[in-house]
């Protein structure tokens, strides 16, 4: 029975139309009582979850009704378009209210969102002088950098220390620290030089000093350093969190592996929208128009390669009339093309994006071309017999499956060979997944196709 009321505490929250319909009811009647003993008894990340299913005024009533030390991380969980629609209705006292219970990265992820004058309010109404510089120091780093992601909180010991000062500056210190990680030790000008082992310190005589105790090798980063780079780092190394630093190697901070999957979380709903044709980032619930201008650039260039297979199919229309079964199977060509290509362009992107993409492009060419040779030839025999059955004549069986094999080599080289050039230009190479790869595969798949047709039948 016991083992059955653990695993229940595990289970993932659903929420149901039944608790939100009973929420509802409650703020209608301004029942608080029974809100806040109803709300109480699930997670900040539960809550949050149900206030995106209420109206907006409901949730900043629920907002407003809440501790601050709750709502602080309610408020951080929400969908980013709810939550700067609450945070238009809050005052500035309210919201530095809220921030100063959140660690620093997530306030600054909060603060950032605010106009730059309800930025100023908010700043100035946060009363801790510490937190208030940390909070405007974050804010000066690019929100894709190592600075822009990390918390100042951390627990740092200095080298110097012994054993029972390192102990007694620890708690005071992890009082504000969500979660103590790792603790960090620095020289007497702040620099990071290592990290300290709990075993160790626990083991140690009182009066050792640190610097006999410590681990002289740590992981970390520069403030500078692209988010995407941390990921990979972390994930590499299987960290939890990582350090930053400056130029002068000087401790800033800290990231944590929260932190880290929120960016990994973002980076792929970006590459998706990109490899499905969709330029900005944009969700299901934005105006029409937004997702218009996301989309339209990339149906635009899916018309105009339309257009151009057009023109080329009306370059051999003569040999259509004559052999009027090509016609039929242009849309396999097309295809075929597409599908390669997009294959092949999605290995390398995700490559890419983990960082598995070693040696040179040639190699890659030259091993895309021998596997989009083989899968080719396999389909061909197949599409050989087909057509040969079908059409009962061998040449223009071959000229199908000829066309099929060489359309499938030069789709499989152009889809490895874009992302990989993209990606040496410093552009994302998940823009290679979508249409650009599809069209422009139709394209070289239908010249293509119609050249070897005309060469093999002799017309």
């Amino acid at each position: 029975m016991i083992l059955e009321e653990e695993n229940k505490e595990h289970i993932t929250f659903k929420i149901s139309d039944e608790l939100v319909e009973q929420v509802r009811i409650l703020i209608e009647e301004d029942n608080k009582s029974e809100v806040l003993e109803l709300l109480s008894t699930y997670h900040y990340a539960d809550v949050a979850e149900i206030l995106e299913e209420i109206n907006f005024e409901m949730a900043v009533y629920v907002i407003k009704l809440l501790d601050s030390d709750k709502t602080s991380d309610i408020l951080s969980e929400l969908d980013e378009d709810i939550r700067e629609k609450i945070l238009e209705n809050l005052s500035a006292r309210e919201i530095a209210k809220e921030v100063t219970e959140l660690d620093t990265d997530d306030a600054v992820d909060i603060i950032s969102e605010l106009p730059e004058d309800r930025q100023k309010k908010v700043i100035d109404k946060i009363k801790d002088e510490d937190l208030k510089a940390d909070i405007q120091e974050l804010l000066t780093y690019d929100e894709n950098s190592a600075g822009g992601l990390m918390a100042k909180e951390l627990v740092k010991v200095n080298e110097n220390w012994t054993v029972t000062e390192c102990v007694r500056e620890m708690r005071s210190q992890a009082a504000n620290v969500t979660r103590v990680h790792s603790i960090y030790v620095v020289d007497n000008e702040g620099r990071l030089i290592g990290r300290l082992s709990l075993k160790d310190l626990l083991i140690a005589p009182d009066r050792e000093k640190i610097s006999n105790v410590y681990i002289p090798r740590v992981d970390s980063v520069h403030v500078s350093e692209d988010a995407e780079d941390v990921a990979r780092l972390m994930q590499k190394y299987d960290l939890e969190a990582i350090p930053v630093i400056d130029d002068d190697k000087i401790l800033q901070g800290r990231i944590t592996i929260d932190d880290i999957v929120d960016v990994i979380k973002e980076e792929a709903e970006k590459d998706y929208q990109l490899a499905a044709g969709i330029t900005h980032d944009v969700e299901a619930d934005d105006g029409i128009l937004e997702l218009t201008r996301a989309r339209l650039p990339w149906l635009f260039l899916g018309l105009m390669g339309g257009i151009g297979a057009a023109l080329i199919m009306g370059d051999f229309e003569a040999m259509l009339q004559n052999h009027a079964v090509l016609f039929f199977f242009t849309p396999l060509i097309a295809a075929m093309a597409g599908n390669v290509g997009v294959q092949s362009s999605a290995i390398i992107v995700q490559g890419l994006a983990n960082d598995d993409v070693k040696g040179s492009i040639n190699n890659r060419l030259f091993k895309e071309m021998l596997l989009a040779a083989l899968n080719g030839l396999i389909l061909a025999m197949f599409l050989l017999l087909f057509v040969w059955f079908w059409e009962k004549n061998v040449y223009t069986a071959l000229a199908i499956s000829i066309s099929l094999i060489v359309v499938i080599i030069v789709a499989g080289i152009i889809g490895t060979f874009v992302p990989l050039f993209l990606d040496k230009r410093g552009i994302d190479p998940a823009i290679a997944t979508g249409p650009f790869i599809t069209t422009s595969n139709d394209i070289f798949g239908i010249l293509i196709y119609f050249w070897i047709a005309k060469l093999v039948l002799q017309i």
